[in-house]
């Protein structure tokens, strides 16, 4: 039967929950509609201006002698001209637009996907210690029906029994509450992957593989290229100076073609000529010192993007490197004589060379370093998560 549920569950790696997420999460769909209102947005950039058509009507009449009395009409059609270098700075400010928006999209995706990162890795660890506070209370269920028998033949003392039902006690509550804390970890998994995810998934792989890190150069490098933070302050820098360039040509005067037909019942006339905007009184001095400030800030802000993720990639790669040697020096040396001084504790006590308590003691300690490396192995996959969601390396690079 066991054998049927493991067929039956559907398994999942992470690269196979991250295109989960990229498919059905709602939160990354509307994110992408924002991509699709900036290319709408460019086409609107580029966009002629609209002819205007005049039409008046009414009647004349003559104060005069001579005059003939009668219907009027004009008719009158004025088509603004799109200036080339206006048009020009006007697509540039809404491509610019563009691009930002692709890559606070891409920056979007990547903290969506660091976070499910986190909450698989976190489902990882939470079955790790379930696992382990699994196999405690079998050898608590073990070592207590042996201290059981002891005190029944009279070879120990009751207080061990006593000392050994707290105990399994007390694994037994820590397996409950490492199984709820399993169900939680495995809801939070499903809620940051969407409704794609079913609810009996199980997951393939373990929490020790994360993946080697690059040389911190080329951790700089790619955080430089492929950052969609940076590209995002980037983008904005170069629209804002587009616009400051865009209101600066908008000084200049403006063109339309004009032509008109006036009828009366004595003349039809035809006209066509030009209309000019005179930038006499308003030189768009408001509007340029905006654009320039904003070109100002965007600056700012893109200097403090590269240094505080500069900051945040060390910090980063720190962590990866601490958490690293924790776990190395955990599974080379330190859980490993754990389990030796376990062992030889629970051989000693068979023979009686040992106490109860010692045993425990042993335990408790096994019990701690086996903690410790589910904790720095989870640490160590919390700082590659960060890693990566800083220079979030684009499809296919």
């Amino acid at each position: 039967m066991s054998a049927t549920l493991a067929v039956a569950q559907p398994e999942y790696d992470l690269a196979k929950l991250e295109a989960a997420a990229l498919d059905s999460s709602r939160s990354v769909l509307a994110a992408r509609e924002q991509i699709s209102a900036a290319r709408h947005a460019v086409v609107s950039a580029g966009a002629f201006p609209n002819p205007e058509l005049e039409y008046l009507s009414g009647t004349q009449r003559s104060r005069g002698p001579g005059g003939n009395p009668g219907n009027a009409r004009s008719v009158a059609l004025t088509q603004p001209l799109d200036l080339p270098w206006r048009r020009s700075a006007r697509i540039a400010v809404a491509e610019a637009g563009l691009d930002a928006t692709g890559a606070a999209v891409r920056a979007f995706e990547a903290d969506t996907i660091a976070r499910l990162r986190l909450h698989y890795f976190d489902v990882l660890r939470r079955e790790a210690e379930l696992k382990n506070a699994r196999e405690d209370m079998a050898v608590m269920e073990s070592v207590r029906s042996r201290i059981a028998l002891r005190v029944e033949t009279g070879e120990a003392p009751r207080f061990e029994l006593i000392k050994a039902d707290a105990e399994m006690l007390n694994a037994q509550k820590t397996a409950q509450a490492a199984g709820f804390r399993v169900e939680q970890a495995r809801s939070a998994l499903r809620q940051a992957v969407g409704g794609g995810l079913p609810a009996d998934f199980t997951l393939r792989g373990q929490l020790r593989d994360v993946p080697e890190l690059p040389p911190m150069e080329g951790l700089r490098r790619q955080l430089q290229e492929t950052s969609p933070d940076l590209a995002r302050v980037r983008a904005e820098l170069v629209r804002a100076q587009h616009q400051l360039d865009l209101e600066r040509r908008q000084r200049w005067p403006s063109l339309a073609l004009k032509a008109s037909v006036d009828e009366d019942p004595d003349v039809r006339s035809s006209k066509f000529g030009l209309v000019v905007s005179v930038p006499l009184w308003d030189r768009r001095s408001g509007p340029v010192g905006e654009a320039a400030a904003q070109v100002t800030r965007a600056r700012y802000e893109l200097e403090a993007q590269e240094f505080s993720l500069g900051q945040q990639l060390e910090v980063a790669v720190q962590q990866y490197e601490i958490a690293g040697a924790q776990v190395s020096a955990l599974e080379s040396g330190i859980v490993r004589q754990a389990e030796s001084a376990l062992k030889i504790a629970e051989a000693a006590y068979r023979f009686g060379e040992r106490g109860f308590l010692e045993v425990l003691d042993a335990q408790r300690v096994y019990r701690a370093a086996r903690a410790e490396l589910i904790a720095g192995r989870y640490e160590l996959a919390a700082a590659w998560v960060e890693i990566e969601r800083l220079r979030a390396i684009p499809e296919g690079k």
